[in-house]
C-alpha cells in the first residue's frame, strides 16, 4: 500500500499536496506500464474526485494544487495559465551560479508531436538567484575541485521543462537531470552522496483564493535525500517547510 500523501493545505474547493518525485501526475501516453499516478492516489485518499490544473514533471517533487469541483478548476486554470500564480523553486545545479539574473531565452515546444526543429520557439523567461554554494575537494569533471549551487528559480512564463532547459542552456544544469544535464555529476550525487534524483523541487506557490477573499501562500518541505543533501552541503538554514498561509485582500471584518 503506496503511503500517503502529504496534504499541504485543504478546503472546500481546493487541496494542495506534496508530489513525490518520479511520480507522475495523471495518465498520458508516454505513462507505458505505469500503475502509480498521483491523481489517482489523491483521489483514493481523499475519496473525492479531483481536478489538475497545473502540471509538474515526473522526476520533480513539491508544492500541487488540485481543484475539488469544476468550477474552481476552471478559475484556478485560468490563474495558472495567465500567470497570476507565484512560483518558487529550489534546484542544485553544477558550478557557481549567477548571483540574481532573468533568464530570457526563447524555448521550442518538446511534447513530441512534431521534431522540436519544427515547433515555433515560444517567449520564456525565468527568474533566478544564487542562495548558496559548496566546494567539494573532489575531481568529478577536469578539474581538482567541484562546485556545486542552491538556486533559486522563479519561472516567469510556463514552458515544458523550462527552469531545467534555462539553466542547462546558461551553463548550470540541474544535477540528475538525465536529458540536459552532465552524466558524470549525476552520477557522482547518485553513487556518492545517495542523490539518485533530479535536484528540482517546487517549494512554493502564492494565488488568489478561486472563491474566498484572501491570497494562500504555500510552501513544502524538501523530501529525505534533498533535505540530507543540503544539510551535508551547510545548505540546512535554506530548508523550507511544510504551511499553508492566509493575507486577505481585505481587511478581516471585526466583531
Amino acid at each position: 500500500m503506496s503511503e500517503a500523501l502529504t496534504i499541504l493545505h485543504q478546503d472546500a474547493h481546493l487541496v494542495a499536496v506534496h508530489k513525490p518525485a518520479g511520480l507522475l501526475v495523471h495518465r498520458t501516453a508516454l505513462a507505458r506500464g505505469e500503475r502509480e499516478f498521483l491523481l489517482q492516489r489523491l483521489r483514493d485518499q481523499l475519496g473525492q474526485r479531483v481536478y489538475p490544473v497545473h502540471r509538474l514533471d515526473r522526476p520533480t517533487s513539491g508544492a500541487m494544487v488540485f481543484a475539488l469541483s469544476t468550477a474552481a478548476a476552471t478559475r484556478l486554470a485560468e490563474a495558472f495559465s495567465e500567470r497570476r500564480v507565484a512560483k518558487r523553486y529550489l534546484a542544485v545545479v553544477r558550478g557557481v551560479g549567477p548571483e540574481h539574473e532573468r533568464l530570457d531565452y526563447a524555448l521550442r515546444e518538446e511534447d513530441g508531436s512534431r521534431p522540436k526543429a519544427e515547433m515555433p520557439a515560444m517567449e520564456a523567461m525565468t527568474d533566478v538567484r544564487r542562495l548558496d554554494s559548496v566546494e567539494l575537494p573532489v575531481q568529478v569533471d577536469r578539474y581538482p575541485q567541484s562546485r556545486y549551487s542552491l538556486m533559486q528559480a522563479s519561472p516567469v512564463t510556463g514552458r515544458r521543462h523550462q527552469i531545467r532547459r534555462h539553466l542547462a542552456q546558461r551553463g548550470y544544469p540541474i544535477i540528475g537531470d538525465a536529458k540536459h544535464g552532465k552524466g558524470n555529476h549525476n552520477r557522482f550525487f547518485k553513487e556518492q552522496l545517495a542523490c539518485p534524483r533530479l535536484l528540482l523541487a517546487a517549494v512554493g506557490l502564492t494565488f488568489d483564493h478561486p472563491f474566498e477573499p484572501y491570497r494562500l501562500t504555500l510552501s513544502c518541505a524538501l523530501d529525505a535525500p534533498m533535505s540530507a543533501l543540503f544539510e551535508r552541503f551547510g545548505w540546512g538554514g535554506h530548508l523550507p517547510v511544510n504551511n499553508a498561509s492566509r493575507s486577505y485582500l481585505h481587511p478581516e471584518p471585526t466583531a
